[in-house]
């Protein structure tokens, strides 16, 4: 017969730290502690306690735990709101909590934070525990979110590829450790990874599958990776090559963030849209090589494009914003701040093809004038949220020609720009439940 057991609160925190010396229900050990973070294994707390003075305190506390007269289901409900760290501590209170902290509908998802947390010991003894029933599989366990953990390396990864095949979602963001055979493991061992997040992993130029699993795969399967959400912001080492291979082996991608990617160019674009032809999200802010010619090419999207970011994308002129409103014509959100090479032209022809936008960002636009203010609010009656941040050209009128024709505005930021008193009451008037964000001492 096989004894369960359960991780020690020591394997989430340090013993050091203030979170496990004030935690409630940790537990000795016979075993000298550290002070680095251990994965420690214990049995199940005992049924009851035999000491007499133990036995009358913990009557005691009893009579005053009015939680446990919860039926199991509530207590798992409460359960279902608490980290894995706490979960764990949970575990260690009694026998009943033991058993309904490790019900299989509280572990399908694991989430770890800190930077301290040696998060590859503690993936080892987690999935241990969780694959009893099922020896060395993890079948419930749909969601790993280990973002922050910075002594995350490809062990850990290794340890969810190999446990893991229900895995859908991913993420390791600021995880700097990891390296792009870990993430293959991943991809090629958890064929229903739909989410991952892999920003600010600094080693990570490439998302594709392994040698080995390329193999296997039958001539209809077409080598493909279901991930449908990618992040790799900050993944500054990427470029276009590696770009080509994410697009080759995920086709799939409905959402992909490339922000700060700064060595993807133009090309690494039009591999994009040869294979992802089913983006609705895409940014490529701050990407500073990406001009009109990749704006081109991110047209070809069409309708299916609902958001795009290219802040920061000096090298995108109203050519390139024009391409856009010509075919994308369902866009609801835009972010084209820093992009100084659009003018009144640009917002002109995006006004009057893309009347369902929702949210503009086109601060620092210095050439952006009262004129294209009047076409956006003649045009997007639907606008909600407006950034004109830094904007020189544009003044009280614009913003009362505004203020009179989009009436469910929620968000108007003129941070920095020359708005009269007057011309911000006027909005506040008409525009009731917008939050106004400016630099006017004399407006409250």
């Amino acid at each position: 017969m096989r004894t369960l057991s359960t991780p020690s609160p020591a394997l989430i925190f340090p013993p050091n730290s203030p979170g496990f010396q004030n935690g409630r229900g940790s537990s000795t050990s016979s075993s000298s502690v550290t002070g680095e973070t251990v994965a420690m294994v214990h049995s199940p707390p005992p049924t009851r306690l035999t000491h007499p003075l133990i036995r009358l305190a913990s009557k005691h506390q009893k009579e005053q735990a009015n939680i446990d007269r919860l039926p199991d289901h509530s207590m798992i409900q409460i359960f279902s709101f608490l980290p894995t760290n706490q979960l764990c501590r949970c575990a260690r209170v009694c026998r009943r909590w033991y058993n309904l902290a490790w019900d299989p509908r509280l572990w399908r998802t694991i989430r770890l934070t800190g930077e301290t947390i040696n998060v590859d010991r503690a993936l080892k003894v987690l999935t241990r525990r969780l694959c009893q029933d099922t020896p060395n599989v993890c079948l419930m366990l749909e969601t790993v979110i280990v973002s922050g953990c910075r002594r995350l390396t490809d062990r850990g990864l290794y340890t969810i590829a190999q446990c893991c095949p229900e895995l859908r979602r991913l993420e390791v963001s600021g995880c700097y450790n990891i390296s792009n055979e870990a993430v293959f493991d991943v991809v090629s061992l958890c064929p229903n990874l739909e989410h991952l997040d892999v920003s600010g992993c600094s080693k990570v130029t490439c998302i594709s599958l392994t040698r080995e699993a390329s193999i296997k795969l039958s001539p209809l399967h077409g080598k493909q990776i279901s991930i449908r959400y990618l992040d790799m912001t900050d993944c500054f080492v990427l470029e276009d090559e590696g770009l080509h291979t994410i697009a080759a082996h995920c086709t799939q991608l409905t959402h992909l963030y490339l922000r700060r990617c700064v060595r993807i160019t133009d090309e690494g674009l039009r591999y994009l849209m040869i294979y992802c032809t089913s983006i609705k999200e895409l940014s490529m802010s701050d990407c500073r090589f990406v001009s009109d010619f990749g704006m081109r090419e991110i047209a070809k999207l069409e309708s299916r494009l609902r958001y795009l970011s290219i802040a920061h994308c000096s090298r995108i002129t109203d050519v390139g914003i024009r391409y856009i409103a010509k075919y994308c014509s369902k866009l609801r959100y835009l972010n084209a701040r820093g992009c100084e090479g659009i003018t009144d032209h640009g917002v002109e022809y995006l006004a009057k093809n893309c009347t369902k936008l929702k949210s503009l960002d086109i601060g620092k636009c210095p050439l952006v004038s009262d004129t294209g203010l009047e076409f956006l609010a003649l045009n997007c009656f639907n606008l909600k949220r407006l950034s004109l941040k830094s904007c020189e050209s544009i003044t009280g009128q614009g913003l009362q020609i505004v203020a009179a024709n989009c009436f469910d505005l929620q968000m108007l930021n003129v941070q920095d720009c020359e708005v009269s008193v007057d011309a911000l009451r006027f909005v506040k008037r008409h525009c009731k439940r917008c939050i106004i964000e400016h630099t006017n001492p004399a407006f409250f």
